[in-house]
């Protein structure tokens, strides 16, 4: 076991990846001689080579586009994607090839490829560095999203991602790459490249982070530890018991796990960095209602970011969920 941070045990995973199988290929901006932006892929040229670890051009369409067409001819590329407004000029191959490809071809070439997303605000990045598109992906039939938040879930699921055969869309919330360090097994959490793919739970299922019984926070992504925070607060300041859910799996959906959780507390509270217009706490919403709503003691709430482009440095606070916005979305539900 090993104590790592996201973004080490992010590293493990492509190092363990590109050992068992030699299909593995990686490419994107400065992820060879530079190790990626934030060193993610750090020592994979020097063990694995130029052939396959690839430096390209400042182009995302090509790069996804390529890696599309290395999949149909039996690689399995995983793309990094150096910011998340940059994924943008390669949404057309995303959504109009990767995800219709298993469609178009009845199953028999699907485009088995892993786009990597750092996304979301948090670390004073300049204009276009901090946005949170995980719902416009989600939308897309034929794409899997997926977001991990402890770095143990970050090693096992990209390696599932990587043996899964349909295209996954892998959000890495940077916020918390270097946030926390956990212990992480070195051994592989199952066979890789035996053509069996990965256990499917790791791609589908949500977490419990945090155990209760009075008010059920749903989140993913860097906002997991805020309300975690948050509920270890209501405890000690109203004596209020918050199990908060980590979806980690975007699309699908784990909706036995939401309409439990909802079921369980009867109240529930939404959290997300991205938007609050069509955000995926919408369709959890949704999902509640339309299932458990006798369940319910008050209506589904949502703490969100705002319906305006991410602000810059001086109001980057304002605009992300906070513990103490958490909290007042969470005593509003208590108090419905």
């Amino acid at each position: 076991m090993a104590s790592l941070t996201m973004v080490e045990a992010l590293n493990l995973a492509l190092h363990q990846a590109m050992e068992a199988d030699d299909r593995v290929v990686l490419l994107g901006e400065d992820v060879a001689q530079t190790g990626g932006v934030f060193r993610v892929t750090a020592g994979l040229l020097d063990r694995f080579g130029e052939s396959r670890i690839v430096d390209t051009p400042l182009a995302e369409a090509g790069i996804v586009g390529s890696a599309i067409g290395m999949s149909l001819y039996g690689l399995l590329p995983i793309v990094e994607i150096q910011f998340d407004v940059f994924v943008y000029p390669g949404f057309e191959q995303i959504v109009t090839h990767a995800a219709r490809y298993a469609w178009r071809s009845k199953g028999e070439s699907p485009a088995s490829i892993v786009i990597r997303i750092p996304y979301g605000g948090g670390v004073r990045a300049p204009e276009l560095h901090s946005d949170s598109p995980e719902a416009l992906f989600a939308h897309v039939p034929g794409l899997k999203v997926v977001c991990p938040t402890t770095p143990s879930d970050a090693r096992d699921m990209l390696l599932a991602a990587i043996e899964d055969p349909d295209p996954v869309v892998f959000m890495e919330p940077k916020r918390i790459y270097r946030a926390g360090r956990e212990e992480v097994s070195e051994e592989l959490p199952f066979e890789i490249g035996n053509g069996h793919g990965a256990p499917a739970e790791l791609l589908s299922t949500a977490r419990v982070a945090r155990e209760g019984t009075d008010l059920a926070i749903i989140t993913y992504g860097a906002t997991v530890p805020l309300s975690v925070q948050a509920a270890d607060e209501l405890a000690s300041d109203r004596g209020i018991q918050t199990k908060v859910l980590d979806l980690r799996s975007l699309y699908p959906f784990d909706i036995e796990a939401i309409c439990s959780a909802a079921s369980e507390c009867g109240r529930v509270l939404v959290v997300h960095e991205a938007p609050r217009h069509a955000g995926l706490g919408a369709e959890v919403s949704s999902l509640i209602h339309e299932r458990v709503m006798l369940d319910l003691h008050a209506p589904v709430m949502r703490v969100t970011g705002f319906d305006v482009p991410f602000p810059q440095f001086a109001n980057e606070d304002d605009y992300l969920p906070s513990v103490a916005r958490i909290k007042q979305g969470a005593n509003k539900v208590l108090d419905w």
